[in-house]
């Protein structure tokens, strides 16, 4: 059976729709009051980059949602962390007075991030400490941890980091660009790798509705993946063209790409996502079918701790600096993509396409909202209100769903109802009828007698 339609469809992209519609509002309001091009090359690119944290910091958040609606609440402070303790290693101060090489740095932070995540994951799992208790703890704990060697480290309670690291390999890896160029000269090597990647993407589309059209499983019009191949294509070649022409593809770029193509496979096309979607679902079905519950969500919480150390490395490259106030609000980002982008609060339903989504609307409100001139107070207010609103329309999605869902049971039961009561007339009509043709007449009776 075929439920394919227009209204469906633009149910399930409402955010999309949603955000197009805010970014062309946004673009309006400030060429109209602030004479300022949002389309700019430099702006665009600086819309992904200055987001770039929120989008790896939600694909781990979205894990640990999709296990029961948990959260953790100690990624922005595990980032100042992390960046206080690579500014550390990486230049002379108060307390380092030889700078350790880029590689080791970089294993120094890993190794924390592994070592946090194991420990934390540990605690959730295996002791059973509630997640919003064990991560609150560290929000506490590495705030203060990292403000405290900042401040033992600098009198200035931040590290800068210098030119020979700030612009070396550490922004070559985090905070660099491809084949890089002048501004707005075309960068030719971008623009090759957006098409090459359109390509890529038509090409796995089309093999996907292929397939499943020989399986014989329902396959969504050609008309509508036209459509829908043609306008996300046009997104990519947009930023594409948008990055070619502010000096080429950034590296963080590639960061964001590689993590959200393999929690999209992961979550999408393996049997541990469908675990993590099975907990969530049903914590006690999951265990009785043979998931390992524990396992699962340990392994939650330190593939959090992972990509909250790669967010880190980002950031502190980017800004060239570790200071105190880093990774500030970053935990309430990351969730706030995830429930705007669609993963239900309650755990066991979500995708990292819906968490982008929902991460670059609020990339949007914080650009748009600061170049039309908002004080930073409102950009809160609207932020919480669009939090507050997805939320409420997932419950109405929800309770609509349930209820169509009673609906349809309901017809069922009564359609069934009806059959039975027919079968029953039926099977008492053939019944008498046979008891009729069994019975003797009294005209037989009396013959008989005779």
């Amino acid at each position: 059976m075929n439920d394919f339609s227009v209204k469906s469809v633009l149910k399930k992209n409402v955010m999309t729709i949603a955000l197009f519609g805010i970014y062309v509002l946004f673009v309006v309001l400030a060429l109209v009051f602030k004479s300022t091009n949002m389309l700019e090359p430099s702006i665009v690119s600086s819309l992904i980059e200055q987001n770039a944290y929120v989008f790896v910091l939600g694909a781990g958040m979205l894990m640990c949602m999709l296990t029961g609606g948990n959260i953790d609440l100690s990624v922005g402070s595990v980032v100042c962390f992390v960046g206080a303790i690579v500014g550390l290693f990486s230049v002379e101060n108060r307390i380092i007075q030889m700078p350790l090489s880029v590689p080791v740095v970089l294993l120094i932070a890993l190794g924390v991030g592994v070592a946090y995540g194991a420990l934390l994951g540990f605690l959730i799992a295996y002791v059973r400490i509630p997640p919003w208790i064990a991560t609150l703890a560290g929000y506490l704990a590495f705030r203060g941890l990292g403000t405290q060697i900042l401040t033992k480290a600098s009198e200035t309670n931040a590290l800068s980091l210098p030119n020979t690291v700030a612009s070396g390999e550490l922004s070559d890896i985090f905070s660099g660009r491809l084949f890089e160029t002048d501004w707005g000269v075309m960068n030719i090597p971008c623009v090759i790798m957006g098409v090459v990647g359109v390509m890529v993407f038509v090409f796995i589309t089309l093999s996907a509705r292929n397939k499943k059209i020989r399986k014989g499983y329902q396959a969504d019009p050609v008309w509508y993946v036209a459509v829908k191949l043609s306008l996300i294509s046009a997104v990519i070649m947009f930023f594409t063209i948008e990055f070619s022409f502010d000096g080429g593809m950034p590296t963080v770029v590639l960061w964001i790409l590689g993590v959200l193509l393999l929690y999209g496979i992961v979550t999408e096309k393996t049997t541990i996502g469908r675990h993590f979607m099975t907990v969530g679902g049903n914590a006690e079905a999951a265990r009785l079918s043979g998931i390992n519950n524990k396992r699962v969500m340990f392994f939650a919480y330190f593939n959090m701790a992972i990509l909250t150390v790669i967010a880190a490395l980002i950031v502190t490259v980017r800004t060239g600096a570790a200071n105190s106030f880093a990774g500030q609000e970053y935990e309430l980002d990351a969730i706030a993509a995830c429930i705007v982008g669609g993963v239900s609060a309650y755990g066991g339903a979500g995708t990292v396409i819906g968490m982008v989504v929902g991460a670059t609307l609020i990339g949007v409100i914080n650009q748009g909202m600061s170049l039309v001139g908002v004080d930073q107070n409102w950009i809160k207010i609207v932020k919480g209100l669009v939090l507050l609103a997805a939320v409420v329309f997932e419950i109405v999605s929800k309770k609509s769903k349930e209820k169509s869902s009673k609906i349809q049971t309901k017809k069922s039961s009564s359609a069934e109802d009806e059959i039975a009561k027919a079968q029953a007339e039926i099977e008492k009509a053939i019944k008498d009828a046979l008891d009729e043709t069994a019975e003797p007449s009294a005209e037989s009776v009396v013959t008989t007698e005779s």
